[in-house]
Parts: structure tokens; sequence; C-alpha cells
């Protein structure tokens, strides 16, 4: 089994916006944003080991419906939520982006879809230097599960942290975990994504 090697891997944060996080916000995950403490954690390793972050926005619009199939099954979202421009739709304060990590706006669940994601991890450290991606945020069983799959899709290693993602139930939270540990990636706790980092810079990834 393949181990974190940090001068192959970026770090992706996913959806830890205001709207998803902070209490009585439209799409408030509880789960998120007790774990904040754990992200923040693993997002200060991969700096330290010259990870890239990549961070991405999920966003709706006001002036025409950009994502009807999930409106349609969220009514709630056709009039809050995410919108473009919103204090809500931005990234909390407490994993604010860095003025060398790269944001990614997107439509779908799905980071990969429709956006420059595949074409940021293909240069940002070198021409496709970048193999594997760490998935931290929310929500687990949507956004981050899709971003997994999308990045398994094409042949990233996939390092899924159990306790930097946050779901709406710990059901959720289970199910996910098994699906993307059994098909599509590893799903490690932060400590042990800290530790194949250390021993990574240290030379003993392959």
């Amino acid at each position: 089994m393949w181990r974190v090697n940090p001068q192959k891997t970026a770090l992706l944060v996913i959806d830890m916006q205001n709207d998803f996080v902070l209490e009585g916000y439209p799409m408030e995950v509880p789960m998120a944003r007790r774990r904040i403490p754990r992200m923040q954690e693993a997002v200060a390793e991969c700096r330290a080991a010259g990870i890239p972050v990549v961070y991405t926005r999920h966003i709706l619009l006001d002036t025409f419906n950009v994502s009807p199939l999930e409106t349609a099954y969220n009514p709630a979202l056709l009039s809050a939520g995410m919108r473009k421009g919103s204090f809500g739709s931005e990234v909390i304060d407490d994993l604010k982006p860095g003025s060398d990590d790269v944001v990614i706006v997107k439509h779908r669940y799905d980071a990969f879809h429709n956006t420059q994601l595949e074409n940021v991890l293909t240069s940002i450290s070198g021409l496709r230097q970048v193999d594997t991606v760490i998935i931290i945020g929310t929500l687990t069983e949507v956004c981050c599960d899709s971003t997994a799959r999308g990045a398994y899709m094409r042949d990233f290693k996939v390092a899924f942290v159990s306790d930097a993602t946050g779901a709406l139930s710990d059901e959720a939270q289970t199910a996910t975990e098994k699906t993307i540990g059994t098909f599509f990636g590893r799903v490690l706790s932060t400590g042990e994504l800290v530790a194949e980092i250390r021993e990574g810079r240290e030379g003993g990834a392959e």
C-alpha cells in the first residue's frame, strides 16, 4: 500500500465556508465545526512540508439557477446559501486561504467537474508531479466523497482524513469512510497523516 509522499501530494480543503460551518447558517454542519482543530492541524502540517493547499468554494447564483438538480433536491437553496459575493460563501476565518494557496470555485459536488482543479494539480508542483490528494472539509458524504471519487477516476491516490471531514451524521461519516477505504483510497486520521508526511520529509516515502 502506498504512503503519503509530501513531494507528490496536494491538500484539498473542501467547502469550509461560513454557510456550511457557522451556527444558524443555511447549510450548517455541526460536525465540520467541531473538527476545525484537526483541519487546522492538517493544513499547518502540509504548509510546513511544502505541500500545496487548494481550497474549494461551492457557489450558487441569484442571476440564474446554476445547479438546478441540486436545488430541486434541496429547494431551500433556491433562496439562500453559498451565494456569490456573500459572507456565507467565504471560507471561514479559522481556515482562511493564504496568499500562496489556490481557491477553486465550483458549482457541482465534485470539485473536478468543469473547474480548473485538474489543471492546477498537474502543474502546481511541476508537470504531473502531484499524484496524491489529501481530502479534508465538508460535507463528508457529498462534496468530499464526490471529489475523492473524481480524483480516483483521474488516477490520483486519495488520502481521506477521517477526523478532519464533517458529515451530517455519524452514520453518514462511517458509511463514507467504509466506501472510500474499500474502493477509492485510504482513510487516515490526522495523526496518521501527520506521521506519514513527517516520514516522507525525512526521505522515507515512496
